[in-house]
C-alpha cells in the first residue's frame, strides 16, 4: 500500500519507518525543511534503539522517502496519517491547532477517496473536528479513523512490529477493511486488532495511559508509606506483582513519571471530564501525587544536609525521563536540578543520550560531563535520576574514592540497601528501609 505520514516527530517517524519495513511505500512529510534534510542524509533527530538501522534499510530500498511537499505525495496514497504534536495548553488540555491545520491542508487538495488517520493523541470528539475541517474545502468522499499508538520510548520499533493490540476506531466498513489490510503483516501471529467507534478509540488511548500512570503513582504512595513503617517497597512489589490480576509491570517506585505521554494525557483527560462537568478524583490525585513525588529526592538531600546547600557539590546520573531515550519532556531530573540549584548547590550531570536536549533546559545551572565517573570527583553525594543500564553495576570502589563523602541518593532503587551499607555507603532509596 501507499501511505503518507504527516509529521516526523517520535510517533510519525517510527510509524512511517515500520510501515515501510512491512513492504508499504511510505512518504514522511514535515513542514521543517531542516529536519527533512537531516532525514534525507540519514540523520535521525531522536534517539530510539534500532530506528536508524530500519530507516536506512528502507530508504536504500526506495520504500521510505522524506519531503516537505504534502501535495506531491498525497494523491498516490490510500492512507494519510496525521502524526503531528498535540502539546498541552495552559489549562492542560490538548492543543489541536496542528492537527486541524493538517486537516485543512488535506481538504484543499483532496481529489479522491482517502482514509485520514489520527495517530496523534487527541481528545474525544477530535475525529469529528478533523472531518469538519476537511469538509470545509472539499466534497470528495473520505473517512476519518482513530488509530492511537501505544509505543514505549526505548522499545518503540519492537512495539510497532510486534504489537499486543492494534486499536482502530472507524465509522465505515470501507475504512475498516483498508486499515485491517494495512496492519495485516503485524498480527499474523495472533495479535489482536480491536475495532470500535472513533470516540471509543480516542478514549482508549487516554484511559490506557491514565491507568499506567495510576499504577506508578499508587506504588510511589505505597513506597513513601513503606519508609515510614519500616517495610521495603521492592519486597512489596514482588508480592503484589505476582498476582496475575495486577501483574509485574509499572510497579517500580521512584521519583515520578515524566515524558511526552503520561503527564500530558492525564491532564488532558482531567480537562475532558471538566467539559462534561465531571471531576475525576482519582486522576486529580494521581496528578497531584506525581508532582509531589518529583521533590522526594530533594527532600532526602535536605534532610541529610540541611535547607541551605551552598558550597555543596552533587553529581547526577541520568537526565532523560526514562532510559533508552533522549526525551527530556517532563523529566523528573528537571525538577530535582531546579530545586537543588535554588538552594545553592553546585551540580554536575551526565546522561548517555539526553545531554544535547538537556543543555538548553539547564544552561549554566549544571556542568555537563562526558563520562559518569569524572563528575563525582570531590562531590558531596551522588544522585541517580534515571535507571540507565550502565548505572546498574558501577565500580563502587572507584565511586567511593572519588566522592568527598560516600553518600548515594537513588531515585530509581538500583541497588540493595544492605549491600550498600556493607560496602560503606550512606544509601537513600525510595521506599527502602
Amino acid at each position: 500500500m501507499k501511505v503518507t505520514v504527516i509529521g516526523t516527530g517520535y510517533v510519525g517517524l517510527v510509524t512511517g519507518t515500520c510501515l515501510a519495513e512491512s513492504g508499504n511505500t511510505v512518504a514522511c512529510v514535515d513542514t521543517d525543511p531542516r529536519k527533512i534534510e537531516m532525514l534525507k542524509k540519514g540523520i535521525v533527530p531522536i534517539y530510539e534503539p534500532g530506528l536508524k538501522e530500519v530507516m536506512d534499510r528502507n530508504v536504500a530500498q526506495g520504500r521510505l522517502t522524506f519531503t516537505t511537499d504534502l501535495y506531491s505525495v498525497m494523491d498516490d496514497s490510500e492512507v494519510l496519517m496525521i502524526a503531528v504534536g498535540t502539546p498541552p495548553g495552559e489549562d492542560g488540555s490538548a492543543d489541536l491547532q496542528y492537527v486541524l491545520a493538517v486537516a485543512e491542508s488535506i481538504g484543499r487538495c483532496l481529489k479522491s477517496y482517502k482514509v485520514i488517520v489520527n495517530k496523534s493523541t487527541v481528545p474525544v470528539g477530535s475525529g469529528d473536528r478533523v472531518r469538519e475541517a476537511i469538509k470545509k474545502h472539499t466534497d470528495v468522499e473520505f473517512d476519518v479513523v482513530s488509530n492511537p499508538e501505544f509505543l514505549k520510548e526505548g522499545d518503540a520499533v519492537n512495539d510497532f512490529m510486534k504489537p499486543d493490540r492494534i486499536v482502530i476506531g472507524v465509522s465505515s466498513t470501507r475504512a475498516e477493511e483498508l486499515m485491517k489490510r494495512l496492519y495485516a503483516p503485524f498480527h499474523r501471529t495472533g495479535h489482536r486488532v480491536v475495532t470500535m467507534d472513533v470516540r471509543s478509540a480516542e478514549m482508549t488511548k487516554y484511559a490506557a495511559n491514565a491507568m499506567l500512570a495510576t499504577k506508578i503513582t499508587f506504588m510511589n504512595e505505597i513506597a513513601n508509606l513503606c519508609e515510614e513503617c519500616g517495610a521495603d517497597i521492592n519486597h512489596v512489589r514482588f508480592g503484589i506483582g505476582s498476582d496475575k490480576r495486577i501483574g509485574p509491570h509499572f510497579l517500580f517506585a521512584g521519583i515520578g513519571y515524566g515524558g511526552s505521554c503520561f503527564p500530558k494525557d492525564v491532564s488532558a483527560l482531567i480537562r475532558i471530564a471538566h467539559q462534561y462537568n465531571m471531576n475525576l478524583k482519582i486522576l486529580d490525585a494521581v496528578d497531584e501525587v506525581n508532582h509531589k513525588q518529583r521533590t522526594r529526592l530533594v527532600e532526602k538531600v535536605v534532610k541529610r544536609f540541611g535547607e541551605d546547600l551552598t558550597g555543596l557539590k552533587f553529581g547526577i546520573w541520568g537526565l532523560s525521563f526514562k532510559p533508552r531515550t533522549d526525551d527530556m519532556r517532563e523529566a523528573p531530573s528537571i525538577y530535582v536540578i531546579e530545586m537543588l540549584k535554588e538552594r545553592g548547590a553546585e551540580l554536575h550531570v551526565y546522561d548517555p543520550q539526553a545531554m544535547e536536549n538537556a543543555r538548553p533546559i539547564f544552561g549554566d545551572k549544571a556542568h555537563f560531563h562526558e563520562d559518569y565517573y569524572s563528575l563525582l570527583k570531590d562531590a558531596d553525594a551522588l544522585l541517580i535520576c534515571t535507571e540507565w543500564q550502565e548505572f546498574r553495576e558501577p565500580d563502587f570502589v572507584r565511586i567511593k574514592s572519588l566522592l568527598k563523602r560516600p553518600i548515594i541518593f537513588d531515585g530509581r532503587n538500583l541497588f540493595e540497601p544492605p549491600h550498600m551499607r556493607e560496602i560503606g555507603f550512606e544509601y537513600f532509596g525510595i521506599g527502602r528501609n
